[in-house]
């Protein structure tokens, strides 16, 4: 009888050490997890004091991206090469493009200061050599040539597109347009010979597709102006003037592509030296001499788009 009391007491005690063991523990996993939780508090505590006192949570000093580059579908035409930076863009100075077409060399001054996204976007693409060996799909009116689509269709560029810059300004119509009918319904500006300026398909669709101006032309103000042609000017006239193989139908057309045929072998961008003073970038103007070619669909990057 006095054994099983005893073991009925051992039995007992066990099981009290047991639970005493359990909760003994449950608290040491408790004060770790506190302890856990509170080293993580005080680390967000630290860093984000570290963050406040140097500016970061000021709306100033909150980087913003100085350029924008809007993803474009894949699809007959689109060469992604991926896309360039947003920030540290160049904003001033001014940038050398050589486009060496199979007749010779035409170079470009870009103007940073006024077209900043376009000019890095020029920068990234010839790095990447997207525009080596492409052709110069479109003579229109024979005052401009269009280059820059790898398909050359007209419908091709990279796998992003970036906001207008730098665009040509309209006079403001007359308040009494009776008094001159035909400027109310004229709205187009002058890109004169000389200017460098993207094509696109509408507002805010610029890509790699570009035009050279090298004689005056009226179009609307809907291009953005990048830069000047400084070198190569008697090749484009030469192109110009053997002007645009005919249409489908036989028929002589000012707006297709060149008789002659003209591909980039190589675009490339190039810094500079800072002493040297940047050309001044064509401005645009409502009134053309009589030189200047008349208006009518404009540079489009788009086979879908009219201009």
């Amino acid at each position: 009888m006095a054994s099983s009391k005893s073991r009925q007491r051992a039995l007992a005690r066990a099981k009290t050490e047991r639970q005493i063991a359990r909760r003994a523990a449950a608290a040491r996993r408790r004060r770790q997890w506190q302890a856990g939780i509170g080293g993580a508090v005080a680390l967000t505590l630290l860093v984000l004091a570290v963050i406040w006192k140097t500016g970061g949570f000021d709306p100033e000093k909150i980087p913003v991206a100085q350029c924008s580059w809007t993803p474009v579908d894949a699809g007959d035409g689109v060469k992604d090469v991926g896309k360039p930076r947003t920030n540290d863009v160049v904003t001033n100075g001014v940038k050398t493009m050589s486009v060496a077409l199979t007749q010779g060399t035409v170079t470009v001054k870009l103007d940073p200061s006024k077209a900043k996204c376009a000019v890095e976007s020029f920068t990234y693409l010839a790095g990447k050599k997207f525009y080596d060996n492409t052709p110069c799909h479109r003579l229109y009116l024979g005052s401009l040539l269009q280059c820059g689509d790898p398909s050359g269709k007209g419908t091709g560029g990279p796998s992003y597109r970036f906001p207008d810059e730098n665009l040509p300004l309209a006079d403001a119509p007359s308040a009494d347009p009776s008094a001159d009918p035909s400027a109310a319904a004229d709205n187009t500006v002058l890109y004169p010979a000389g200017t460098v300026a993207m094509a696109n398909s509408g507002v805010d669709t610029n890509g790699s597709q570009f035009f050279l101006v090298f004689k005056d032309v009226k179009l609307p103000p809907n291009y953005s102006v990048v830069g000047t042609i400084v070198g190569g000017m008697d090749l484009l006239t030469q192109i110009g003037a053997a002007g645009t193989q005919p249409g489908a139908d036989g028929a002589v057309t000012n707006d297709g592509k060149p008789k002659t045929e003209v591909n980039i072998t190589s675009l490339t961008v190039t810094d500079v030296a800072p002493q040297e003073e940047p050309a001044p970038a064509p401005s645009a103007s409502t009134s053309a001499p009589a030189a200047s070619s008349s208006a009518s669909p404009a540079p489009s990057a788009s086979a879908s788009s009219k201009s």
